[in-house]
């Protein structure tokens, strides 16, 4: 068996490093004709504490013209209730014309965390998965593009970040919720469920194996940057006579 060494890892991480650069360039690219064309865009990252969301967030973040996308950090808000519709919020938070929304967690909350907490009865799950399945079909009939990955992570590393995360006064653990490890049973439970009813041809969910962040943050692009190439013009638009500058 061959031994890897240090100047081998420092290699690896290397070709990692020039990969995500190459990758951030082309997403720069494809991000041309989006706004060039007014299209509008959803990029969710979905999945649990420590699974490496942020990470493949900066890597998107530095890539895309910082004047068209928005990211928006889903967390428990408990007046939710009050203020009508549970979905109000995220009508909220949708794309204007030629750009893009990144929701670092999403409406895919109420069906895993919310739900495992007791805050969403299981009663109410076939309808909260109708409502979704609605929501993401009215998205993509009004032209908009919706990339939906989750990150999963296996619980050891899992647990090993947020315990690196605590070392630091600055970036202890503060969330309301719950710490919820990703081989919790009635989580993979409710995650199966969530697929089973949300993988849907207009709307595919794309896993991202996240033990390793900076290949998460990878894969994570290049998933993006395929669903962009596959949706977005080719073409740059014509100019009508008489209105050059």
């Amino acid at each position: 068996m061959a031994i890897e060494t240090r100047a081998d890892h420092r290699g690896m991480a290397h070709d990692v490093s020039s990969a995500l650069a190459a990758l951030r360039d082309h997403l720069a690219e494809l991000q041309l004709p989006q706004i060039a064309y007014g299209r509008r865009a959803i990029i969710l990252l979905e999945g649990l504490e420590g699974a490496g969301k942020k990470a493949a967030l900066r890597q998107v973040a530095a890539a895309f013209d910082p004047c068209h996308f928005a990211v928006h950090c889903t967390e428990y808000d408990r007046r939710e209730s009050s203020e009508g519709h549970w979905l109000a919020k995220f009508w909220r938070q949708l794309p204007s014309a030629g750009n893009t929304s990144i929701l670092l967690r999403s409406w895919y909350r109420r069906v895993l965390d919310d739900r495992l907490l007791g805050r969403t009865s299981q009663e109410s799950i076939p309808r909260v998965f109708d409502e979704i399945n609605e929501f993401e079909a009215q998205q993509r009939d009004y032209g908009t593009l919706l990339v939906k990955l989750y990150f999963d992570v296996s619980a050891d590393v899992q647990e090993q970040r947020v315990a690196e995360r605590s070392l630091s006064p600055w970036r202890q653990r503060h969330a309301q919720d719950e710490f919820i490890r990703a081989d919790n049973a009635a989580y993979q439970n409710a995650l199966a469920e969530l697929r089973a009813n949300t993988d849907t041809r207009w709307s595919p969910w794309r896993t991202i194996d996240a033990d390793d962040e900076q290949q998460a943050a990878l894969t994570a692009l290049e998933a993006i940057a395929e669903s962009w190439s596959k949706t977005m013009p080719v073409e740059p638009p014509k100019l009508v006579p008489g209105e050059a500058a």
